[in-house]
């Protein structure tokens, strides 16, 4: 009886055991589901969470960026403010000074100023070298606008250099010192005893087909002319040729396609100037189809407007647009344009209409020289220069006769055939040239 009670009890132990076995196991499970749920929410909410603060993050970043954007933007606007500013100011004071240049002026002085002469035509000396007294009592008589230079006058660079820092000096009105230097075979310094860089002729250059080339030869052209103390050269030649051997211009031509002669020409032109030099683009409307020479006698080209809009504008058109100082208009008559037997360099319509207008020039327009046949056989020097200016040029070079070409002009604003305001358009043009030159050369 009591072995079966103990039995009883032992087996009861054991079950009882047992089932709290199963019912721990049974908890442990549930515990171990639980927490399962738990860690796979946990880590649901975890990323979450991250992916939040990633988000959050990016978009912190992203307007970091924004807001450094428009600090960049701000501030480059006000640079360019700043500079729009600033060439404003610049302009306007440059007016201000240009005006009260002018304003100052005498009648003589300001009809004086619209011509450029060889120091030999200004002082009568046979060959000028230096310039002592006879050069300031000339200046002092004649406030002539310029001289241009050839290569008698240059002995070599001290007296070349010391020549024109004198004439300089002695001007009572900034002036134009001048020479034709292009490269290749007409450089006036380039030929003279004075040693300079060779550059290239401008045939070369335009058939390498690189117009930092032709920046670069205008560049040095333009140093060393600006060491030796002038402020302008008559080039680049921006006139078209297709054959060097039946043009008049040769191989001083970039080429014979316009867009090409067009970029070069601008380019050079961009060199001579950024070296402190002023550039002057011949010869318009475009010779370099002729093979008659002008300084021999009149030469006609019968060619269309549109014609010429294809060819010689659009090798103009690039320099025109770049900003070059002065345009210098040939002699070539082109009858449906210019009337029968008027020479470009004589026409309103070509100059006034077409190269002002048409194409937007600004700057300095100046004659070709002046003393060839194509305007001495059929003008007097003082009718040459009167119709040149009721044209709209501004600058005369070279007269046959300048005293006579001088005292015409002068008669023809004080009977009122030009009138002075006339004559002042022309010298703001190129005072603004000249005072700009000045002072950035300070």
């Amino acid at each position: 009886m009591g072995d079966r009670n103990w039995d009883e009890k032992r087996e009861y132990r054991r079950k009882r055991r047992t089932r709290n076995q199963v019912i721990a196991y049974m908890v442990l499970a549930v515990f171990l589901v639980i927490s399962a749920v738990a860690v796979v929410l946990g880590i649901g909410v975890i990323s979450e969470k991250l992916e939040e603060k990633k988000h959050t993050e990016e978009l912190a970043r992203q307007l970091e960026e924004i807001a450094k954007e428009e600090i960049r933007i701000e501030t480059s606007l006000t640079e360019m403010e700043t500079a729009v500013e600033e060439e404003i100011e610049e302009v306007d004071w440059l007016e201000e000074l240009v005006e009260a240049t002018i304003d100052g002026m005498v009648l003589e002085d300001k009809v004086a100023g619209l011509f450029m002469i060889t120091p030999e035509v200004l002082t009568g000396i046979g060959q000028v070298i230096q310039a002592g007294e006879d050069t300031r009592k000339s200046l002092e008589t004649c406030a002539i606008g310029g001289l241009i230079y050839a290569q008698k006058n240059i002995l070599g660079q001290n007296q070349l250099t010391q020549m024109l820092a004198n004439v300089r000096n002695m001007s009572k009105y900034p002036l134009f010192l001048a020479v034709q230097e292009e490269g290749g075979a007409v450089r006036t310094v380039g030929g003279s005893r004075v040693e300079v860089s060779e550059v290239a002729d401008m045939w070369k250059i335009g058939e390498a087909g690189d117009s930092s080339k032709a920046y670069d030869a205008g560049f040095t052209m333009g140093s060393y002319l600006y060491e030796l103390g002038f402020d302008m050269t008559l080039a680049p030649v921006a006139d078209v040729v297709a054959e060097p051997e039946a043009s008049l211009i040769g191989k001083r031509s970039f080429g014979g396609v316009p867009a090409l002669v067009g970029e070069m020409a601008a380019s050079t032109a961009a060199g001579i100037q950024d070296a402190g030099i002023s550039a002057c683009l011949k010869h318009f409307p475009d010779i370099g189809a002729i093979e008659k020479d002008t300084h021999k006698e009149l030469v006609i080209m019968e060619k269309t407007l549109e014609e010429l809009r294809e060819t010689g504008f659009e090798a103009f058109r690039p320099g025109i647009e770049g900003g070059v100082h002065c345009v210098m208009v040939g002699h070539l008559s082109i009858p449906e344009i210019t009337g029968i037997g008027v020479p470009s360099s004589l026409s309103e319509e070509m100059i006034t209409n077409i190269l002002r207008g048409d194409l937007g020039y600004s700057g300095i327009v100046m004659t070709d020289a002046m003393n060839v046949a194509a305007i001495t056989k059929n003008y007097s020097s003082a009718e040459a220069a009167i119709q040149a200016l009721k044209a709209g040029a501004d600058m005369i070079l070279m007269p046959e006769n300048f005293q006579e070409a001088y005292e015409g002009v002068l008669a023809a604003v004080k009977e009122g055939v030009i009138t002075e305001e006339r004559i002042n358009e022309s010298l703001k043009r190129i005072y603004r040239v000249k005072q700009r030159n000045r002072l950035e050369g300070e």
